[in-house]
């Protein structure tokens, strides 16, 4: 019997795509959007602030996708009110991260401005971008408020040695409030998309939980994990 599933799981591997392959060895960070804004009401139709079901999702994800990259985390506008002073790596890639991911995630409460422009770049810096290939996952639920240049710095990242963003936009609006059964150009794209255009990542737009488990298996999980959601590629150079 251990022969055959020896025979198996190598056929299984096989199976696996080359690029799939490849993805898998770069670290990661993920950049998560604690700001003022995913405390707000009623989204989900459910009376429950958007950093809800964002837990939901990393708890749903994490322990499926870590034990197949080395992944760390920055988080921005947790704890600190009308501040932009708020990024904070809490720790770089390392193995089966997904226990600590989640802890961190869970208690911290979300306050503050989103300054995602600088909580980029200190991931990339992290990864080590000018010298090493690796990836950032953005989750997001709106715009930069901070002063940064989002577009710059991608046009920064493309320079370097193949660091590529992904963008989730979680519950994005615009400047007037829309439900979420209301036509969809009644929403916005954050300008924090061009991270993705311009660096070869993908953009996902997500509104429900399932959405957002869907994004993060998309762009975390090496293509193995991957669901059609109701994200998109985003084209390198395309503004």
């Amino acid at each position: 019997m251990k022969p055959i599933l020896t025979a198996l799981v190598v056929l299984g591997a096989g199976l696996v795509p080359a690029h799939a392959q490849e993805t898998c060895t770069r670290d990661a960070m993920v950049v998560f959007d604690g700001s003022g804004s995913m405390a707000e009401m009623g989204f989900n139709l459910l009376d429950e602030p958007r950093i809800f079901d964002a837990r939901r999702a990393v708890r749903t994800v994490m322990p499926q996708v870590a034990p197949a990259r080395r992944l760390g985390l920055v988080t921005y506008g947790f704890g600190r009110r009308e501040s932009c002073a708020s990024v904070v790596v809490r720790f770089p890639p390392e193995p089966d991260a997904a226990d600590r991911i989640i802890s961190e995630i869970d208690r911290l409460h979300p306050a503050g401005e989103t300054p995602l422009t600088e909580a980029i770049a200190a991931a990339a810096q992290v990864l080590d971008y000018e010298n090493k290939p690796g990836e950032i996952v953005l989750v997001t639920d709106g715009k930069e408020t901070c002063g940064g240049s989002p577009c710059q710095l991608a046009a920064d990242l493309a320079a370097g040695a193949d660091m590529t963003v992904h963008v989730i936009g979680f519950r994005v609006r615009g400047e007037h409030f829309a439900w979420p059964d209301q036509p969809q150009d009644s929403f916005i794209e954050p300008v924090a998309r061009c991270l993705a255009d311009r660096t070869g990542g993908m953009y996902v737009n997500a509104e429900t939980l399932d959405d957002l488990i869907g994004a993060l298996r998309q762009t975390l999980g090496c293509q193995v994990l991957s669901e059609v959601t109701s994200g998109r590629p985003a084209m390198r150079g395309v503004l």
